[in-house]
């Protein structure tokens, strides 16, 4: 079983592969959950606290679930890659990682049919939901993925990206930036 690919920077598994952890594709996707994790707390700490108070009956309740499905979601995505980044900084073994109790989980409750009344919620709520649905769906492959014991390599659209983002950081890190 390898978490890793051959082409990726980072530490080395013993097998001569860098862990997943390590990856572009990690990095990337490290970034982007942890990103979502704190921007959905900030929206439910504040304006969709503010939002849900004036929401009739029906849609506080669709509320109340789909933010608690919401948060599930991003805990559950963010135990996964904070897993992943343990096994790169050789604080916890592959093996380790593999244990059922890593697993990605809430799965009912995240893959859940929106109830009742979603539709009437908050566009900021909705658009969080769904790149929670999307991450959450991405992170579930790649631990398929790694426990069937597939090499996670990134697609041809990652490494589209990867180029795409270094030209840009080359570009702008070799110009002053204007404000």
């Amino acid at each position: 079983m390898s978490f890793g690919n051959k082409t990726s920077g980072g530490g080395e598994n013993g097998q001569g592969q860098t862990p997943f952890g390590g990856s572009a594709l990690f990095q990337r996707t490290y970034r982007e959950g942890m990103s979502l994790v704190e921007e959905a707390a900030t929206y439910l700490d504040g304006p969709g606290r503010d939002q849900a108070k004036d929401l009739p009956r029906t849609t506080a309740l669709a509320y109340a679930t789909e933010s608690m499905r919401l948060t599930t979601r991003l805990m559950q995505v963010a135990a996964w890659l904070l897993v992943q980044k343990a096994v790169n900084e050789g604080d916890m073994s592959e093996s380790e990682a593999l244990a059922e109790k890593y697993e990605l989980g809430g799965r009912e409750i995240a893959r859940s049919k929106r109830i009742g009344g979603a539709d009437m919620l908050p566009d900021a709520l909705k658009d969080l939901i769904v790149r929670s649905e999307n991450i959450y769906r991405r992170i579930d492959r790649l631990d398929a993925q790694m426990r069937s014991g597939e090499e996670v390599e990134p697609s041809s659209l990652s490494e589209q990206q990867d180029r795409a983002e270094a030209f840009f950081r080359d570009a702008l890190g070799s110009k002053p930036t204007r404000h």
